[in-house]
């Protein structure tokens, strides 16, 4: 059981300005998000996307943002719980909450921040019977360990980056790579698209147009796909691994389930905390609802600012909580390693 003071669920631009915001208030910051990595939609969907309206960054992409976020946040050495859902959340006699994820962390949090954005990022899965059995052995939507496909025959689904940009990696590692993609329009980078079609082109991958329609499988073992192609004409394939990249859909998830006020899949929060309708969970970013919302990155800033100073007051409702500018406050300076600076 880990003992936390506050939780944040989402670790997009929201949930890490929230881990800054706590930090500059002395309070330490857990973070779990079902991504393999912090970033959010902002790392998963869009990472190359310019955003002009971040103040005095007159353009940055989306993964700089980020990467930003992250080293403005290392002083305060947040805990981060990735490739993981908050489950089950309840809250206690004492007033703390537990939760516990889809990997069995669980927490005994005294707060609890949801900056999940639109929800959580799920990978669109094949609509087959019967196949759930089969993903992470034979059918991946995600590619930890690239070795796991060391000789085998692939074949890949989809037409985005991921798509691409794995078919392109396996190469060197698989014994056959086949690509299979709705039509012949790609919605991944045109350099990635012209160099997997030069490697068909040369004959060191396979490239059909077409939709799946059938999976055989004996056992734990996949034996062929039927593809219908543009030619209306059903092809099977032979292989030994699937890689699914249809692209993320994003679940409100178990947060549906908490019990919170909700307007459709927003959260109502009030605009003075951010606080829910349950004392001591706070919600920021798009995930949240107040009369004049605007679901800007900026506004999620502004909203983990206020938050902090609720959940420090929550923490402690009798201590008196000074406002403080990191410009001139020496107690500041310490929390940011800046010991030294005049």
């Amino acid at each position: 059981m880990i003992d936390a003071d506050a939780l944040i669920i989402g670790a997009g631009p929201a949930g890490l300005f929230q881990v800054f915001e706590l930090g500059l208030l002395d309070i330490h910051a857990h973070v779990v998000d079902t991504l393999p990595q912090p970033g959010g939609q902002c790392s998963e969907l869009y990472p190359d996307k310019p955003i002009y309206d971040i103040p005095a960054l007159p353009v940055c992409d989306a993964q700089e943002l980020v990467d930003r976020l992250l080293k403005q946040i290392q002083p305060f050495s947040p805990a981060f719980h990735l490739g993981q859902e908050v489950q089950v959340v309840k809250r206690l006699e004492d007033a703390r909450f537990y939760l516990r994820t889809s990997s069995g962390t669980e927490f005994n949090a005294k707060t609890v921040v949801i900056a999940a954005g639109v929800g959580a990022f799920q990978p669109r899965r094949l609509k087959f019977n019967d196949i759930d059995d089969l993903e992470d052995r034979v059918i991946h939507y995600r590619v930890s360990d690239p070795d796991t496909f060391a000789g085998a025959r692939i074949v890949v689904l989809g037409g985005g980056d991921s798509a691409l940009d794995w078919a392109l990696e396996l190469q060197g590692v698989a014994r056959e790579v086949t690509l299979i993609h709705r039509s012949k329009t790609f919605r991944a980078a045109p350099a990635s698209v012209s160099k997997f079609m030069r490697c068909v082109a040369r004959g060191e991958a396979g490239f059909m147009q077409g939709n799946v329609v059938s999976l055989q499988r004996q056992g734990e073992v996949l034996k062929t796909l039927g593809v219908l192609g543009a030619d209306s004409v059903t092809r099977d394939i032979e292989l030994d691994h699937l890689l699914v990249f249809y692209g993320l859909s994003p679940k409100l998830g178990p947060i549906a389930e908490w019990g919170l006020d909700r307007v459709k899949n927003q959260i109502m929060v009030d605009t003075e905390k951010f606080q829910t309708s349950i004392p001591g969970v706070f919600a920021i970013g798009d995930i949240n609802n107040y009369p004049g919302k605007k679901k800007l990155i900026l506004s999620g800033f502004h909203e983990a600012a206020l938050a902090s100073f609720a959940v420090k007051q929550h923490l402690d409702p009798e201590a008196t909580i000074h406002l403080q500018y990191t410009t001139t406050s020496t107690r500041l300076h310490e929390r940011l390693g800046l010991k030294d600076a005049v």
